[in-house]
């Protein structure tokens, strides 16, 4: 499956979603102030977000109040502001040998699926990859990442269950540099319930691979649910107080019907998307793009009349 036709297809429901009942409110009427209000809500129930809901409606009356356009007009409109208020994540491109992945996020919400898909699509690049079981509190984590480090390929290190993570890291980082690995992704607990101890234990996972390297981790991805909606937002703010986060991988964003929930991301927190996950199958895992996104969110919406 293509990357276009990957997007397209997991955003059927947000589309469905989102733009079904906008173009029930818009309908073939002048734009009025009543319509933009009801616009706003529409937009913030469908978990695009405050920021982004006013600004998609600001970008409409900017231009369009008072005037009668046809939808497809209107969505031209509502089309390029969503696509100002996102951007291309940078170029990724690694930056030691190994590069350090750490991999965060709540329990649930795809870490170990994303780490398989991430050896796979690293390995498929010719890649030498290195998985760690960093998440030793779960039971069952272990071997459910070791299943999917065999299957994509990889090198695993893991301790026994209930050992302290950080342990774990320092040696992915230093079995990494000794194999010739260009890539470690390490795991991590979420147990966000006990949100204090959990960034603390982070914290002092990431203490404790700069003793090997300044540098470690070159990168910190939070995995989030796509299902959960605005619930994102609060979630990754909290990871972002404690950690610089580097990217973001959205998950479930097939089935949904808030990957609107992305615009938010956006609009307020300024960390680049780099991946979205489209299914369950290793290989759907797919590098985030501007304009692939817009596409699959407004698609055949401009053909209305």
């Amino acid at each position: 499956m293509g990357l276009f036709s990957a997007i397209k297809q997991g955003l059927s429901k947000t589309r469905e979603a989102i733009l079904g009942e906008i173009q029930g409110i818009l309908g073939n009427g002048k734009v009025t102030d009543e319509l933009l209000e009801q616009l706003e809500e529409h937009l913030i129930q469908a978990d695009v977000g405050t920021e982004a809901a006013f600004a998609l409606a600001d970008a409409l009356r900017e231009n369009a109040l008072g005037k009668s356009l046809s939808q497809a007009q209107i969505m031209q409109i509502l089309r390029d502001e969503a696509g100002r208020l996102l951007s291309d994540p940078p170029v990724f491109a690694l930056q030691g040998k190994p590069h350090v992945i750490l991999v965060i996020g709540v329990n649930g919400a795809g870490k170990t699926t994303t780490i398989g898909k991430l050896a796979h699509r690293f390995k498929s690049e010719g890649k030498k990859v290195l998985v760690a079981a960093g998440d030793t509190f779960r039971a069952a984590a272990i071997e459910q990442l070791e299943t999917w480090a065999d299957r994509a390929g990889a090198e695993f290190v893991r301790h026994q269950e209930g050992s302290d993570p950080a342990a774990v890291a320092y040696d992915a980082c230093e079995a990494g540099v000794a194999r010739g690995c260009d890539v470690v992704i390490i795991d991590t607990a979420g147990r966000l319930h006990n949100k204090e101890h959990l960034m603390e234990e982070l914290r002092k996972v990431v203490r404790v691979m700069r003793k090997l390297d300044v540098a470690y981790p070159h990168d910190i991805w939070l995995v989030i649910d796509g299902n959960t909606g605005q619930n994102t937002i609060n979630q990754t703010k909290v990871f972002h107080q404690s950690f610089p986060l580097t990217g973001l991988v959205v998950t479930k964003l097939d089935g949904t019907a808030r990957g609107g929930s992305i615009l938010a991301i956006a609009s307020q927190l300024k960390i680049p998307i780099r991946w979205v996950g489209m299914g369950e199958k290793v290989d759907q895992l797919v590098p985030f793009t501007k304009a692939e996104y817009i596409d699959g969110l407004f698609e055949n919406a401009l053909e209305q009349k």
